[in-house]
């Protein structure tokens, strides 16, 4: 005879990619929020906010899976495995990532990793940083009469070198937000000032929209001296085109060289 009271309840596997947002915890979405409240395991990010792991169950296990700039603590091929093992034993996995899961999230490889072993996934998505992070600093990716479109690029590609797509961008008149491009600034300006832009406003934004936010503006030509006074570093972004100029800050810089061009 079976003892059906002391026999174990297995919990039905599930696994959630939930985008975190750029930072603030409170710009997380409710149905992320929902899904962190009926968690049994949350894998999460480096750039998570941890305030966010206290809408999880006490029970639930938190883990931390972190990848930043230089400290590859997992690997994405054993964050995939640890995603199915936990959901095998455990139940409904979070899968909380920085931003939103399928912008340079790589949020689509683990929903295909979790569809080989045939266990459900659902996708709730972020507020990128590409676009919250200006937006927290009134700097719009597209403004009538100063931009009608945006790009947003990886400052690195997989091989270390700075994406192909950032010098067809420069050739545009679009706002270009590059992520995780910190370390290459140097480089990343000398593709614009070879297309001629060398006044065009730059905006360096660190840790945006939390309490470590720092800022720096300037032009191309300027940018990353300004960056370097202002010790502005990763996590950071940049974003590039006559959009910046709509900054608070921008003005006086905008003053300083129309006073210059007419000496």
């Amino acid at each position: 005879m079976i003892d059906t009271q002391n026999k174990k309840a297995v919990k039905e596997p599930r696994i959630t990619l939930v985008g975190a947002g750029p930072g603030d915890a409170d710009l997380i979405t409710i149905k992320g929020i929902k899904a962190l409240k009926t968690a049994d395991v949350v894998l999460y990010d480096a750039l998570v906010n941890e305030e966010l792991l206290e809408f999880a169950p006490e029970h639930a296990t938190k883990v931390y899976v972190g990848k930043r700039s230089g400290d590859h603590s997992f690997s994405q091929d054993a964050i995939n495995r640890l995603m199915i093992d936990y959901a095998l034993n455990y139940g409904h996995v979070v899968r909380l990532k920085g931003g939103d899961p399928f912008v340079f999230g790589r949020g689509y490889e683990e929903l295909d990793y979790a569809a080989s072993y045939s266990i459900p996934a659902e996708v709730i998505p972020g507020i990128s940083s590409s676009i919250g992070v200006p937006g927290m600093q009134n700097i719009p990716v597209t403004h009538r009469g100063l931009s009608e479109s945006f790009w947003v690029i990886t400052g690195t590609t997989a091989d270390g070198k700075v994406s192909d797509d950032l010098y067809e961008a420069a050739r545009t008149k679009a706002t270009i937000v590059v992520l995780m491009g910190i370390h290459k600034l140097a480089e990343i300006t000398e593709i614009f000032k070879k297309e001629g832009k060398h006044r065009l406003p730059v905006a360096v934004i660190q840790s945006g929209t939390t309490a470590n936010e720092k800022i720096a503006v300037g032009i191309i030509d300027t940018i990353v001296e300004i960056v370097e006074e202002k010790k502005i570093s990763s996590p950071a972004l940049i974003v590039i085109g006559e959009v910046v100029s709509l900054h608070p800050t921008f003005q006086p810089i905008r003053e300083f060289y129309d006073i210059i061009a007419q000496e």
